[in-house]
């Protein structure tokens, strides 16, 4: 869609160094984004029932706590309607700048927040509300850090790009993770008191590091030229809604196993492991800062393997291994031993750590420039509400329910099914950019 620009208009940009360059900001402000979304998972495995729901049991309180993690997924899908309406309308840089600074201010306002017992029932209403702020930043965020990244990537390397902004998912995981690890030495008091609260505080810092690098950043090189041409839809979501809704469902199918998954792993497993199966809450942050170095390694060979081979048989080799590894996890984990626990945990991450890897590459292929942002953003963003932030959430009730893992064991195996299904028909409809196109199927 590039044309020539108009006399005094700023040269085009998207050669392989502007290209690197937007490849390091979309990691980059992922990265904080996700550390700030990641340290509520932990905080409400970890504290959070004790801190804002103490009137009820243990049991019920972690399901309090996982119901508040589970707004932040229900406002998701507004923050991706609403950036992604600025970004289609007014820029990808804009709405990436306005996010970072949402997601900093709503984690420093939990880091501060009191607790039930100085301030009531206010506390946890008080922590819904900036859960909810958490959820509209991030909604906003992946769309546009996926953008800026494929729309600069060179001919027929977007979804090797566009694992940038994916590594960010991982990466941000593991220095929350990190981060509540070193704070797990603290006495149970302290830990409580004051403890849980440093992550949250760290936050100001990173995002102070993601606005110098987004700010030096241009507009990408597709949508400058539709803003020059003045081409954007007057309101995007009315366009997809109208002309890509089967699209948009299948993407949200699609995401399944590569979102949800990993709440299963971290959130769940973590408050599963510790209250129930004995584990020390700093040897199971631990195991779990293992798996994660383990993602971090081996999440981008999945958008190589998606770049080089047919992509159906790239996703169907990444997430078939998944049916086998993820039941052996659980049964690893349950035999209460670090190690058994953590080579479960670190081999059950492989599978969905690829995938995710390519996902990114493969919505952002799908949509059109004009509506980009808006309908990936919602695609994503629904299938983060649907599964990702209900995956804690009724993973707990079914262990509660019926007593046995095996429940979860096939709650995590549903996300697979779902996720091969919905990916393999949407690209039958869409045939995204990968390198072997003339082999898609």
């Amino acid at each position: 869609m590039t044309t020539a620009p108009s006399p005094g208009a700023p040269p085009e940009r998207g050669g392989p160094r502007d290209a690197r360059r937007a490849g390091i900001a979309a990691f980059v402000g992922t990265t904080v984004e996700w550390f700030d979304f990641y340290v509520y998972g932990s905080a409400s495995a970890l504290v959070f029932g004790k801190v804002f729901f103490p009137d009820v049991s243990p049991a019920l309180g972690t399901l309090a706590a996982f119901g508040t993690f589970w707004v932040g997924f229900l406002a998701r899908p507004l923050g991706g309607v609403l950036f992604g309406h600025l970004g289609d309308r007014r820029g990808r840089k804009s709405a990436l700048i306005t996010t970072l600074l949402l997601m900093g201010l709503a984690t420093a306002g939990i880091g501060f927040l009191p607790g039930y017992a100085a301030i009531g029932p206010a506390a946890p209403v008080l922590l819904i509300v900036l859960r909810m702020v958490q959820g509209v930043a991030v909604g906003g965020e992946w769309g546009g850090a996926v953008l800026i990244a494929t729309e600069y990537a060179p001919p027929g390397r977007k979804i090797l790009y566009g694992a940038f902004a994916q590594q960010g998912s991982p990466v941000g995981n593991l220095l929350a993770t990190l981060a509540f690890l070193a704070i797990a030495r603290l006495s149970e008091p302290a830990f409580t008191d004051w403890g849980w609260r440093v992550p949250f505080l760290l936050s100001v810092v990173l995002v102070l590091v993601g606005l110098f690098i987004r700010l030096r950043l241009d507009e990408t090189p597709e949508m400058a030229a539709l803003l020059r041409q003045r081409r954007t839809d007057r309101i995007p979501l009315l366009e997809v809604l109208r002309e890509h809704r089967g699209i948009v469902a299948l993407g949200v199918g699609a995401g399944a196993a590569g979102v949800a998954i990993t709440y299963v792993k971290t959130t769940f497993a973590l408050s599963w492991a510790t209250a129930e199966l004995g584990f020390d809450r700093n040897a199971f942050l631990t195991t779990i800062t293992l798996a994660l170095v383990v993602q971090v390694l081996v999440q981008p060979f999945g958008a190589v393997l998606a770049s080089r081979i047919a992509l159906r048989r790239a996703v169907l080799w990444m997430l078939l291994p998944e049916v086998v590894l993820l039941p052996l996890m659980f049964v690893l984990v349950r035999t209460g031993e670090f190690w058994p626990a953590t080579i479960g945990m670190a081999v059950a991450t492989v599978p969905h750590a690829l995938f995710y890897a390519a996902l990114a590459g493969i919505l952002s292929q799908v949509f059109p420039v004009g509506v980009r942002y808006t309908a990936s953003s919602l695609a994503y963003q629904l299938c983060t509400t649907l599964f990702a932030g209900t995956a804690p959430l009724l993973a707990q009730f079914l262990l509660t329910s019926t007593g046995s893992i095996w429940a979860v064991v096939g709650l995590g195996l549903s996300y697979v099914v779902i996720s091969l299904v919905c990916t393999t028909a949407l690209i039958r409809r869409t045939a995204p950019e990968s390198a072997p196109q003339r082999s898609l199927a």
